[in-house]
C-alpha cells in the first residue's frame, strides 16, 4: 500500500504560486529577471544577482577581489531553497547574502513553485535543478569551475542528488534532512506513514559518493529537522568538510539567528576553495 499521489505531495511539497512584484531592486540591487527551459519542456523562472562590487577605497576581506579583478574569478552560489513558499520570499536573505559574501546568486523557483509551470515531484526536482545549472554554463559572464551548490531543507536533497551527477567547486547544505523516510517517521511518529511513501530524497545513502568540500550549517533549535540529521550525513560525508553549529536558530530563521557569524562561516569556507 501506498499513499495516493496527490496526497503524499500535500504532505511534502508546499508551492506558493503568490508573486507580490517584490524583487531584488527594492533594495536597489541589480539582478537578471531569468527563465529557462527544462528537458521535459518547461518554463523556469529565477533570479541571477551578481555579486555586490566593493567600492574602490574599502578595505575587502580576505579573499575578495576589487570591483575591477572580480568578474569571472568570483564564485556562483546555485541555490535551491526549501519545500515551501518562492524564490519572493527569500529575498531578506538573498539581501544578507549580497552585503556580506562575495559571490553570485543564482536562485531558481522549482517547477509550480511562483512563475515556474509544471507540477511538482521529486524526478521533477533534479530534472529542473540540472535545467538550472545548464543555465548557468550559458553564461558568459561567470566561471564554471567556480559554481557553488547551495541547498536548503528540501534544497540540501535536490543539491546532493545534483553533486552527485554533475561537477561543482563545492557544496554548502542548511537544515538538511537525511531523508525523506526518516523525516516521516520524526513528523508522523505513530503512524506508519514511512512506509507508504514513493518520494526518497535520500541524501544520506548519496552523499558519500561526492568528492567536493562540503559545509553543512544546522540551527541546534530546529524544530522541524533535528540537528542528528546534519551530524549524519556530515559524518557520511568525505573529507575535506565542516559543520557549523547555530547556536540558538530554529529551522526557518538561521540566517538572521546566525548573525554575522553565520556568514563569516560561508566567507571563509568560500575563501578557501
Amino acid at each position: 500500500m501506498v499513499f495516493p499521489k496527490f496526497i503524499e505531495k500535500r504532505l511534502i511539497f508546499h508551492p506558493d504560486r503568490s508573486n507580490d512584484s517584490t524583487t531584488p531592486d527594492v533594495y536597489g540591487i541589480e539582478y537578471d529577471d531569468v527563465t529557462f527551459r527544462t528537458k521535459d519542456g518547461l518554463n523556469l523562472h529565477g533570479w541571477f544577482v551578481p555579486g555586490k562590487p566593493p567600492s574602490p577605497d574599502a578595505d575587502l576581506p580576505a579573499g575578495q577581489l576589487p570591483a575591477d579583478k572580480a568578474g569571472t574569478d568570483r564564485h556562483t552560489l546555485l541555490w535551491f531553497h526549501g519545500n515551501a513558499g518562492n524564490i519572493n520570499r527569500r529575498l531578506d536573505n538573498i539581501k544578507m547574502i549580497y552585503d556580506r559574501v562575495p559571490v553570485n546568486v543564482f536562485i531558481i523557483d522549482y517547477r509550480q513553485f511562483g512563475r515556474s509551470e509544471g507540477k511538482i515531484s521529486e524526478k521533477g526536482t533534479y530534472i529542473d535543478a540540472r535545467a538550472a545549472l545548464a543555465y548557468l554554463h550559458s553564461r558568459n559572464d561567470i566561471n564554471n569551475e567556480k559554481i557553488i551548490f547551495f541547498g536548503r531543507s528540501l534544497g540540501s536533497a535536490v543539491a546532493v542528488e545534483l553533486a552527485v551527477k554533475e561537477k561543482c567547486r563545492a557544496l554548502i547544505l542548511e537544515t538538511p534532512f537525511t531523508s525523506i523516510k526518516e523525516m516521516g517517521k520524526k513528523l508522523y511518529p505513530f503512524l506508519p506513514i514511512h512506509f507508504l511513501l514513493r518520494t526518497k530524497y535520500d541524501s544520506l545513502v548519496k552523499i558519500g559518493n561526492i568528492k567536493v568540500p562540503i559545509l553543512i550549517m544546522h540551527g541546534d533549535k530546529d524544530e522541524l529537522v533535528p540537528i542528528e540529521h546534519g551530524m549524519e550525513l556530515y559524518e557520511a560525508a568525505n573529507e575535506p568538510k565542516e559543520f557549523y553549529t547555530i547556536p540558538g536558530a530554529g529551522h526557518n530563521d538561521t540566517h538572521i539567528v546566525g548573525g554575522d557569524e553565520y556568514y563569516d562561516v560561508i566567507r571563509n569556507f568560500v575563501n578557501k576553495l
